[in-house]
């Protein structure tokens, strides 16, 4: 069925489309924003993660460097 609306439902519908659309962009930018956050904590996270693994080995070689200077002084 074919129908012509009047000028105040046209105007409607514009502006309907356009909070719509809005809407849309807005939840767009919160998903973006939300990637870009887990994305920086898994960054972080590996990071951290390689940081603590090195501090282990340099605490290990420092305290093997220790006992091999123990050993031979004593």
């Amino acid at each position: 069925m074919s129908q012509t609306h009047s000028k105040s439902r046209q105007k409607a519908e514009i502006a309907f489309a356009n909070a719509q659309s809005q809407f849309f962009a807005r939840n767009s930018a919160v998903e973006e924003r939300d990637f870009l956050v887990l994305a920086r904590e898994e960054k972080s996270r590996r990071l951290r993660e390689a940081r603590l693994a090195r501090d282990l080995k340099d605490r290990e070689a420092a305290i093997a460097s220790l006992l091999s200077k123990r050993a031979r002084t004593a």
